[in-house]
């Protein structure tokens, strides 16, 4: 039998219906059985009943009831090396105030299970339980290839706080790119509503200004190295699926760096040694403190495959101003 789960809706997710959002966030559950919980109101969101057709907005939390599958343990996880794991996630903090930390997240590593993936964040927060048996929640989400901060709460009353910063748009995400190459505008707006694709497109998410969803990013350029390529701030003002990647690709015209999914061959550069990783971190967040006001400003340094990137083009790694201090929230 499970424990009731409290799992925070990430802004990839925003929009999209309950039932196929709990598939896909609780994979080892038969879908007959999220039905059935969905049809008896056993599932809440942000407290409330929900229905299977629900559509969620990022930062909500859902509450799943406790189940039992037939075969199956308490979390689905199994740590092979649990200290080496203790380790591994301690030294990924970069933030800890009692009720909120941060994370450096790396490249690779999903943020939440799913078919084949064994571990993960979400998994690894269990090592932090505390001696209340309160496991850390996860308060947003990243893409698996995307590195750098990560919020998760140390209780349920910071989760719910921090998902309605993320509901009411009162935080600042900033994420740090290389594009290629180089846009020819400096800053300004990319406003393109995005919608998932069909067909041969159907893993990816597509501009579309009839049905899609409102999606406004933020840029600016910090550094070029001509016109091969840019460091780019983006602050996306929605949270939409790959709205970074596919703003930069559609909008700029200029893919990032590593992402040949929306950028193809011109997203990589087979003369010069480099990650071939997506070039995409989460570099800072800000926000009012849920609970004290203070603002809290975290940032996440540069990985060291990013970092022999920006040397490679002479960009600076160690920039601290705020690129997008003169747009108010």
């Amino acid at each position: 039998m499970s424990n009731v789960q409290q799992l925070a809706v990430a802004d990839d997710d925003d929009g999209q219906r309950l039932d196929r959002w709990l598939k896909k966030a609780l994979p080892g559950v038969p879908y007959a059985l999220l039905q059935k919980m969905l049809r008896t109101g056993q599932v809440r969101v942000d407290g409330k009943r929900a229905k299977a057709e629900t559509r969620l907005s990022a930062g909500q939390t859902v509450r799943v009831p406790p189940f039992d599958v037939k075969g199956g343990n308490k979390t689905g996880n199994h740590f092979v090396d649990e200290e080496g794991d203790r380790k591994f996630l301690e030294s990924l903090v970069i933030y800890d105030d009692g009720d909120l930390l941060a994370l450096n997240k790396p490249y690779g590593l999903p943020v939440q299970g799913g078919s084949g993936i064994k571990r993960h964040v979400d998994g690894l927060l269990e090592l932090m339980t505390s001696k209340k048996g309160v496991k850390p929640r996860l308060v947003h989400r990243l893409d698996r290839d995307t590195s750098g901060v990560l919020l998760v709460a140390r209780s349920l009353k910071m989760a719910q706080a921090m998902g309605a910063k993320f509901s009411g748009r009162d935080i600042r995400k900033y994420y740090w790119a290389v594009t290629v190459p180089a846009p020819e505008v400096l800053d300004g707006t990319i406003r393109m509503a995005l919608a998932k694709g069909e067909g041969p497109y159907k893993d990816m998410m597509v501009v579309d200004e009839v049905e899609g969803k409102k999606a406004s990013t933020e840029f600016r350029v910090l550094d070029r190295a001509g016109r091969k390529a840019a460091f780019v701030a983006f602050w996306p003002r929605t949270g939409r699926t790959h709205q970074i990647r596919v703003h930069a690709a559609s909008g700029l015209k200029c893919p990032l760096l590593g992402d040949e999914k929306y950028g193809g061959d011109i997203a990589d550069f087979d003369d010069m040694d480099l990650s071939g990783r997506l070039h995409l971190h989460a570099r800072r967040v800000i926000f009012p403190h849920p609970l004290t006001g203070h603002i809290v400003d975290i940032t996440a340094p540069l990985p060291e495959d990013l970092r022999r990137t920006w040397k490679a083009f002479g960009f600076s790694a160690n920039l601290k101003d705020d690129p997008f201090s003169d747009i108010e929230l």
